[in-house]
């Protein structure tokens, strides 16, 4: 399908010339003066606006009005550096009211730069100086419309990436707790979300309310807020209970009655919380700080931690009757480092999204830039792995993404260039095909390293040497 073009231009035989040229590649739209623009504008989506700099009304005379946004600049003032005053600023800035807004082309006979600067500034796209050879133009124009593409879908990418970034895959792991989100997402069961750091807990959590037909979705982070201020975040409180309760105030589990609350990192949720929200979770009714009442309340459940609460339990820092009901059914995300095979699509999303937002164009991995990605252990996995493409995006030069663009702990992970490729490619190769082994051996066992030496033929010191030399935690395995 072709993207549709506005062109603006109140001469003539210059239209005409700059829509035959335009015409070749997108469907044109022509206006002779401000007027006549701003009503196409209103009634069409386009790709890119093409308009001349000064534009006559629909009288036919000038419009005089206040210069470009930006154009006080240094030196803007002088002799043969004035801005020239134009109803093309009328166009550009209707244009960028738009939604979706069109990448705008300004076109002018006057080429001073601070009226370059501030038509940019302003938001045009590309500033062409008459005059200027067709072909350029349609060159600017090109690059403009796939721009304007590239936002629309980076628009709709980052969306899906926001609701389902952490169950982007093939793994088998990834498409295990899949499987479970699927089947557990309409039941209305207590969910508690397990794993480290950036494995997409909150994703999933959403994924799950998603699929659950409820109400709203309500998070909070339980270690992000303060410990004297968390009960009233999550039960709410009365008039009256303290100096300064001027009022009353819902907490988030009245918030979220109908719905979904999740509570992040609940963990970190002090010990006298752990029983109030025992006691919610329990009865399904909750008292406001200074509050007497109970009031009824219908709330599904979620909860995460990247803690070992088993462990938090034995040391006398969480409640064992809190981890039964949190733990009615558990999901364990696995860390990226098991899911190697999931990085390359992974990369390209975070690529696509990152470079369409501070690019405008598109980018690619090269080989040794996707290799190193896959020999990066990744301690903060998928939203490292997010961050290391934005970094990626911003630095590369070219179309094409390199070693030299990533992160310094990533490139430390790339195979020197120049060193012999085919002994490398065969190393590379083993390593992967070693760790694949030791990855299924401890799924097998369960993370029992003993049974898993003893399967593999070897002593158990020199499987430790094996899961150490190639990153693999047995402990991730247990139950």
């Amino acid at each position: 399908m072709r993207e549709r073009v506005l062109l603006v231009e109140d001469r003539a035989h210059l239209r005409a010339l700059l829509s035959r040229t335009l015409g070749a590649r997108f469907d044109v739209d022509e206006a002779a003066d401000v007027t006549q623009a701003l009503s196409l504008l209103g009634g069409a989506d386009y790709a890119v606006v093409v308009s001349d700099v000064r534009l006559p009304d629909a009288g036919g005379e000038p419009i005089l009005e206040a210069a470009l946004p930006g154009a006080a600049l240094p030196g803007a003032g002088l002799p043969g550096t004035a801005l020239p005053d134009s109803g093309g600023q009328r166009i550009l800035a209707a244009a960028r009211q738009r939604d979706p807004a069109p990448e705008v082309v300004m076109m002018t006979a006057f080429a001073e730069v601070p009226a370059a600067v501030a038509a940019l500034r302003a938001g045009a796209y590309d500033y062409l100086a008459k005059p200027f050879e067709p072909a350029e133009l349609l060159r600017v124009v090109e690059r403009a419309a796939e721009r304007w593409g590239l936002v629309g879908r980076t628009r709709q990418l980052e969306a899906a990436l926001d609701e389902q970034s952490g169950l982007i895959g093939t793994s088998a792991s990834l498409l295990a707790v899949r499987r479970l989100v699927e089947r557990v997402g309409p039941l209305p069961v207590t969910v508690l979300l397990t794993g480290e750091s950036g494995t997409g807990k909150e994703v999933v959590a959403r994924e799950l309310h998603r699929l659950s037909g409820r109400g709203r979705f309500v998070a909070v982070n339980c270690g992000a807020i303060p410990e004297n201020l968390l009960e009233t975040e999550l039960f709410g409180v009365a008039k009256g209970a303290y100096t300064g309760a001027t009022a009353d105030r819902k907490g988030l589990f009245e918030e979220a009655s109908g719905g979904t609350l999740f509570l992040d990192e609940i963990g970190d949720l002090p010990l006298a919380l752990q029983v109030k929200l025992n006691r919610v979770l329990e009865e399904g009714e909750l008292r406001r700080v200074g509050e007497t009442r109970a009031r009824s309340v219908d709330v599904r459940l979620l909860a995460a931690t990247h803690r070992d609460l088993d462990a938090m339990v034995a040391g006398g820092t969480f409640r064992a009757d809190l981890t039964y009901r949190l733990r009615v059914l558990r999901i364990q995300l696995p860390p990226l480092r098991d899911r190697v095979e999931d990085i390359p699509v992974l990369a390209a999303r975070f690529l696509q999204v990152a470079a369409a937002r501070y690019r405008g164009r598109s980018l690619r991995l090269d080989p040794d830039a996707l290799a190193a990605l896959e020999r990066f252990v990744w301690p903060g996995n998928v939203r490292e792995l997010k961050h290391a493409m934005e970094h990626a995006a911003v630095l590369a030069a070219d179309d094409v993404v390199t070693v030299a663009d990533l992160p310094d702990e990533l490139r430390a992970t790339a195979p020197e260039a120049g060193a012999g490729t085919y002994r490398d490619a065969v190393e590379r190769g083993r390593d992967r095909a070693g760790r694949d082994y030791l990855l299924g051996l401890l799924r097998r066992t369960g993370g029992n390293v003993t049974k898993a030496a003893a399967e593999a033929g070897v002593e158990r010191e020199t499987l430790h040497r094996l899961l150490r030399r190639h990153g693999v935690e047995a402990g991730r395995f247990r139950e």
